[in-house]
Parts: C-alpha cells; structure tokens; sequence
C-alpha cells in the first residue's frame, strides 16, 4: 500500500452489512440510503465505487442465473414476450372473468 493509500478497518455484522466511513462515501459522493457496486481487480482486490446511474449496474448480472438455471437476458426476454402475448389480446376478453368488483365476498349486496 502506497503511502498516498488511506486505510480503515470496519465490522461486518451477522447479516453481512459494514459502514462505509463518512469519509469515503464524502469523498466519493456516496449518499445514504444509496448503492455502491463492488468490483474485483484483475490482482484480487476488491474496489468500491458508487453508483451514479442505472447504466451503472450494466454487467452486474453477467454468468448469474435463477433457480432455474436462467440468466437475466432469457428471464427479460420470457416477461416481454408475455407482456407482448398480453397486448394481443383483445379488449374484451381482459376484462371477462372475474375482477375484483365480480367476486363474490359473501355480503348481502343487491
């Protein structure tokens, strides 16, 4: 660590949480409640960085998959075919079926 480096030493909880010290997230702009991204250098360090945008978080879910074995791509592309699929259907048959005001709550209405 180079003289120029700061060091401090934080405590993790049980839930795995840990303090940014004020200093650092001043320094890097980091307000609370807030979300920083931590990433890994090619030597195995880890680095912390804020996140200013949402294009911040690009890659973040790269190689990760659900229970399922489905990454975020596939997982994104099923909800827009079902939101496509949703679209064609014709508006009347939206609203056939039961909708709150047609289930029956066991009242007395007339």
């Amino acid at each position: 660590m180079s003289t120029e480096e700061s060091e401090r030493v934080v405590s993790v909880s049980s839930r795995g949480q840990a303090t940014i010290p004020k200093e650092y997230r001043e320094k890097l702009g980091i307000e609370a409640p807030g979300r920083v991204k931590f990433v890994e250098t090619a030597t195995g360090e880890v680095v912390v960085q804020p996140i200013e945008s949402v294009t911040d978080l690009r890659g973040t879910l790269a190689g990760k998959t659900d229970d399922s074995g489905r990454t975020a791509t596939e997982l994104l592309r099923e909800e827009r075919s079902r939101d496509r699929d949703d679209d064609q259907i014709a508006p009347a048959d939206r609203t056939s079926g039961d909708s709150p005001t047609d289930v029956d709550d066991g009242g007395d209405d007339e």
